[in-house]
């Protein structure tokens, strides 16, 4: 259910600040590429308006410290379900992206830097090619959320589908403007998820079958 804030400047007759809403998109976008922390203090960002192969961009593309991707969709209005579809959609391409795709995208976001050195510049350790994008998040940011998007996240996110909304109000006082934001689900659950998930063994391309170890069994069988 959607929580309202109310903002107050302090003082012996304190005045609430009025509501009121970013000019555009683009805003919010360059505000969080300028500062991640609107969003975690962990997250680098690597890509903006990064197209994907089905035609559609990612508004912003960032890394966590350990190697999982986050895919950032941003909305500065009301979101409808539709939103929470086109960020899946995102992730259904992400999940596929390899270590040197990512770090092309990284490369032309950041005029020729290296990911890898970057991300050490950054978290402090070694980017491994193997753990690089195990996993991922998907983040919805907007103003709000309607009610069938709200039952959509919750559903997928008590599935361990690694999705959250970061919903923001902005306040503004004389020329200045302030935002507030509140995360849908705790991020530490999604985190939580997301870890498990680049914690297993990945697949090594081998099959088992129990074919059976008694008397009436043989090899031959098991090759017919």
């Amino acid at each position: 259910m959607p929580i309202q804030h109310s903002v107050w400047k302090v003082g012996v007759k304190p005045t609430a600040l009025s509501p009121s809403s970013l000019k555009d998109e683009k805003l919010l976008e360059e505000m969080i590429e300028a500062n991640p922390s609107i969003l975690a203090e962990e997250w680098m960002i690597i890509g903006r308006q990064v197209q994907t192969s089905y035609g559609g961009y990612i508004d912003l593309l960032a890394i966590a410290p350990d190697a999982s991707l986050v895919v950032i969709e941003l909305k500065r209005h009301r979101t409808p379900p539709e939103v929470v579809a086109q960020t899946l959609d995102y992730g259904s391409w992400v999940q596929d992206l390899d270590a040197n795709q990512i770090a092309n995208i990284y490369e032309k976001y950041s005029n020729g830097k290296s990911l890898s050195n970057d991300f050490k510049s950054k978290f402090g350790s070694v980017l491994q090619e193997e753990e690089l994008n195990r996993s991922h998040q998907l983040i919805v940011v907007a103003a709000e959320v309607d009610t069938s998007t709200e039952r959509i996240i919750k559903y997928l996110s008590d599935r361990d589908i690694t999705i959250n909304a970061l919903l923001f109000e902005v306040f503004e006082s004389g020329s200045e403007q302030f935002l507030v934001r509140r995360w849908f689900v705790d991020p530490a659950v999604i985190q939580s998820t997301t870890t498990a998930k680049s914690e297993r063994e990945p697949w090594n391309g081998e099959f088992f079958v129990s074919f059976g170890d008694d008397s009436t069994r043989n090899w031959q069988e098991a090759i017919d």
